[in-house]
């Protein structure tokens, strides 16, 4: 498999976008010059993240996210 990330990543195993090998392999997102660790979902050609908004909780139980926008550069994270 190469080393190139999709447009759309997503950490919900109920999203389309999901990819449990990728996330596997540990996936880091630098947004707009900082590391972020809490992304739940990325879009780099709209140039949005989706982070969770602390412990609050939808009425399914789902964690809450909000969308942020600004400049999305994801990458692999080596493991040593």
């Amino acid at each position: 498999m190469t080393d190139t990330l999709p447009d759309r990543l997503s950490s919900n195993p109920n999203s389309p976008y999901y990819n449990e090998e990728l996330i596997a392999k540990g996936v880091g997102i630098r947004f707009n010059g900082a590391e972020k660790t809490n992304v739940d979902e990325y879009c780099i050609s709209e140039g949005w993240v989706r982070v969770t908004a602390g412990n609050a909780k939808d009425r399914f139980g789902n964690p809450m996210t909000i969308k942020l926008k600004g400049k999305v550069e994801p990458y692999l994270q080596t493991k040593e």
